[in-house]
Formats: structure tokens, sequence, C-alpha cells
């Protein structure tokens, strides 16, 4: 059973979490484990790029999403379910897998992809994070 669990969330698409969420719960009270989750956000990339933003945006930008995770998780996640709260910068799939890493996450739980690619099997994402994970991948449909 699976005792470290990483959900993933994007806040700004209700989709990418509104299923998981209780699959992840449920699973962290059964298993009396703990739950992590985690939001990515881009990252700046070339220094071409970061030049067009005001000094310090990317760490402003941290601190008010950290913020709204912390927000996310008072609303959404069970009082008895101590959470963790992640946010990463960078690619998605690649900041997911090197936090499941980080973490020892036996359980990532992943939407299967927002509700415009359900032509799709997955999406982009959840498709690479259930292909190269260290780790068992619950994909939850939307």
């Amino acid at each position: 059973m699976s005792k470290n669990i990483l959900l993933t969330v994007d806040l700004g698409d209700e989709s990418s979490w509104k299923r998981a969420l209780p699959e992840a719960v449920e699973l962290t009270r059964a298993s009396g484990g703990s739950l992590s989750i985690i939001t990515v956000v881009p990252d700046f990339g070339m220094s071409i790029v970061g030049q067009f933003f005001p000094k310090n945006f990317e760490k402003n930008m941290a601190a008010k999403v950290m913020e709204s995770l912390h927000n996310f998780v008072k609303v959404h996640i069970p009082e008895d379910i101590e959470a963790r709260h992640i946010v990463a910068e960078g690619n998605v799939y690649e900041c997911i897998l090197n936090t499941a890493k980080e973490i020892s996450a036996d359980l990532i739980v992943v939407s299967s992809g927002r509700d415009d690619l359900k032509d799709f099997l997955l999406g982009p994402n959840a498709a690479r994070i259930a292909r190269h994970a260290n780790c068992s991948v619950l994909v939850v449909r939307n």
C-alpha cells in the first residue's frame, strides 16, 4: 500500500484535480500515509525572456502561487489529512518526476488530461509521468 502519495494539481484548471483529489485523499486515509500536493509554474528559461519581467518577478510569483496552494489545501483537503505543499518551477512532467524521486513517493496521482484533450487516451504530461516514473502512477480519468 502506498504511504507517500504525490498529487498533481494545476490551480488554474479544476479538471486537473476534481476527480484525482478524492482518490488521493482516500488512498492517504486508507494507508495512514502522507499526502504531498504539487503545482508547477512555468520557467522563464532564457535570460532574453526574463529581462522583460520586473526584478524579483519569479520570486514574487512563486510566493503568490504558494499562497494559492495553501488556500487550495484549506478549501479542498479534509482537516484530518496533513498535506505538504510543493511549488516547482519548470517543465511540468520533469518537475513532477523529480519531486517524486526527492520525496520518495510510492504513488503519483495525476489527472488524465484537460477536458479539451478528451479525444486522446492521455494528456501529454500524464502520459510522460506514467511512462517515466520510478513509482506507481494512478491516472484518474476526467
